[in-house]
């Protein structure tokens, strides 16, 4: 059942953490001075955070009151097992792993005993939520009341999902496991100021790791996509690790398929391509599908994994259309992929790979879309350039095309054609000479300047024996707290092939006492930047994925529970403005297109370091958001709204 958080009424807020609470104040009381020189000394850490902090605007160190854009009071860190939103907002559940999402087929209740069949998680919204875009109703709308929200579902819980735990592992199991993750379509309705799923829905829908779907683009019936089950290489079951996402101008939804490899049995040797995808025997086999499934045991379907790590197209509209892996855009450990109009009327489409040390990418589509007829860009994914970045020390920068039989992407380098190209995308970017970058996640951009931004969330090998050092667009080595850089495309257009860049933010603490690890944050102090939006008036918000072990642990009680925050993009001020249960990632921020709606979702509430929920005692980080004494923490959507019903974040 959805629980209603009312919001703190005081500011800041308690954090029920006096730990923190007191850092928290001492913090206050040394950087509430706004002298711009004081606080370029605080940031000046190493000669390369001294360079990046120098090539900010003044704008940025001379601002010391409120920027135009933040309409809000911060609220201050936290360590509740709690969602927490500033004075005069309100934040409610929508739907959490489990609730029925409204399928024509039936709506089983979600069973606290773990006792819900594979093909009852098939009618639920999956776990773990992560991106999702909020699409009007009815189609081609303005509407800010009805709609569809289109929900990924990153990876499984299978410490929660079964009533007996894992020991015993089967295939029934897998087929449940395999059943929770992929996407939900949830019609949603704002009626009397609240939220709520429309059930029954024709909408309705779950997408999942045995959902049928189509393989299109120069990798589709290449000999290394044929399986048993598709033996023309034109097909392929399912989708998982669906992380961050976009959406198109024709009304589509782009899922993003990430760390794909964890859920295969690896082979006992493997070649160096696929060593550039982890299908590796050093490997940790981390969700045991390939136990029970031959699918997913590599040394039985050689080419299973390379149906995965692509962009999934998805016509949220069209309950009955078959998904379609877009492979002309690359096969990495995609986070994200953001749309953007080019001057032509031809489409970008922006990705980074999560991963240290890879790559920015880009796609540009052959030919325009088409604005008249919905059903004339069915295909326009298919055909286009992919191009990767190359970050220059002197702040240009440029998009280096990878295409089979240029750059030395021929045969004797590997690649035998396009699909090739686009299957290796990794291997590509390494012999065209791309920059590595610190784990690049979402990318997002500014809808009056065009600007683009990526968050760059971490990368503690980078320095360290035998890796690569600080570059200009990675500062630090190693870099602990991660930053985010800001690009803008040559004349503005989006299909150019030169670019100039800058670093916007360094995450962490201008007082911290380790040179390397100081940010340069103007307000409220973050790490670990991964979510990121911007919405109609230009406000950058930021989400962070704060790993406990990539700090330490006063780093991390300064920090707090992972937070979204609110960037003025160009003050640079930022604002505190939700915080999340403990053991949670805050993700997919979006708004209804009036921005009087915000939905976050809430990943993995109550996860320990290692990545998994206590399965001895699922309540001990967090019960959030039901609180029941037999429950256990469940990912969910939350929808955000100001009790005046005004904009959120003004």
């Amino acid at each position: 059942m959805s629980k209603f958080f009312e919001p703190y009424a005081g500011t800041p807020n308690p954090s029920a953490n006096p730990e923190l609470d007191a850092i928290a104040r001492e913090r206050a009381r040394r950087v509430a001075p706004q002298d711009p020189q004081r606080r370029a000394l605080l940031a000046a850490g190493t000669a390369a955070t001294v360079a990046c902090v120098a090539a900010l605007p003044a704008c940025a160190a001379t601002h010391a009151g409120a920027g135009p854009l933040l309409g809000f009071a911060g609220i201050a860190a936290s360590g509740e097992d709690a969602v927490r939103v500033p004075r005069g907002y309100e934040a409610r559940v929508l739907v959490a792993w489990g609730d029925p999402i409204g399928d024509v087929r039936g709506s089983p209740p979600f069973r606290w005993d773990a006792s819900n069949s594979a093909a009852e998680q098939e009618l639920q919204s999956g776990t773990h939520h992560d991106g999702m875009w909020f699409f009007p109703l009815p189609i081609g709308s303005n509407s800010s009341a009805h709609g569809l929200l289109v929900i990924n579902h990153e990876y499984p819980d299978n410490t929660l999902l079964f009533a007996d735990g894992v020991d015993d592992w089967t295939l029934a199991k897998v087929r449940k496991s395999q059943a929770s993750v992929g996407c939900s379509v949830q019609e949603v309705r704002l009626v009397d100021g609240r939220w709520a799923l429309v059930r029954p829905s024709r909408y309705a829908r779950r997408i999942h790791a045995n959902t049928p779907m189509r393989i299109a683009g120069p990798a589709a019936g290449h000999p290394k996509m044929r399986t048993a089950a598709s033996p023309d290489g034109r097909a392929a079951l399912g989708t998982f690790n669906n992380c961050a996402n976009g959406w198109t101008p024709w009304g589509t939804y782009l899922s993003c398929e990430e760390n794909f490899s964890f859920h295969f049995r690896m082979p006992p040797s493997a070649s160096a391509m696929e060593e550039r995808y982890e299908i590796s025997p050093r490997v940790r086999f981390s969700f045991r599908w390939g136990e029970a499934d031959a699918r997913f045991d590599v040394a039985k379907s050689r080419n299973e994994p390379n149906h995965f790590g692509w962009v999934v197209e998805i016509d949220p509209y069209a309950p009955d259309s078959v998904p379609v892996k877009r492979t002309a855009l690359g096969r990495f450990s995609h986070e994200g992929a953001t749309v953007a109009e080019c001057a032509d009327g031809r489409v970008a489409v922006y990705s980074g790979d999560d991963r240290a040390f890879e790559y920015i990418y880009k796609f540009v589509s052959e030919r325009a879309w088409n604005k008249a007829d919905r059903a004339a860009n069915r295909d326009l994914l298919d055909h286009g350039t992919l191009y990767v970045a190359r970050f220059d020390a002197d702040g240009s920068g440029e998009w280096i095309a990878l295409v089979h039989g240029r750059n030395g992407l021929g045969a004797a380098t590997g690649f035998d054609s396009q699909g090739a190209v686009a299957r290796y995308a990794r291997a590509a970017a390494d012999r065209a000479g791309a920059t590595k970058m610190d784990r690049p996640e979402w990318i997002a951009r500014h809808p009056a300047t065009g600007d683009l931004y990526c968050t760059l969330t971490n990368n503690t090998a980078r320095g360290a024996k035998g890796r690569e050092g600080a570059t200009a667009v990675n500062p630090r080595a190693p870099n602990r707290h991660g930053h985010i850089v800001r690009w803008s495309e040559h004349e503005g257009d989006c299909a150019a092939t030169r670019f100039r860049w800058e670093i916007f933010v360094v995450a962490g603490d201008p007082m911290h006492a380790e040179p390397q690890q100081r940010g340069n944050i103007r307000g409220d102090l973050f790490a670990s930047p991964d979510g990121l939006m911007i919405d109609a008036r230009g406000l950058v918000w930021v989400q962070t994925d704060v790993s406990p072990s990539v700090l330490s642990k006063g780093d991390h009680a300064i920090y707090g529970n992972n937070q979204m925050l609110a960037v003025d993009p160009a003050t640079r001020e930022v604002r505190r403005f939700m915080t999340g249960p403990r053991g949670c990632e805050l993700t997919g921020a979006c708004m209804t297109p009036d921005g009087r709606t915000m939905f976050v979702n809430v990943q993995h509430p109550g996860e320990a370091d290692d990545g998994d929920v206590d399965p001895d005692n699922p309540r001990k980080l967090s019960n959030w958001p039901d609180f029941r004494p037999d429950g256990r923490p469940r990912s969910g959507t939350v929808a955000i709204r100001r009790n005046d019903g005004g904009v959120v974040g003004s």
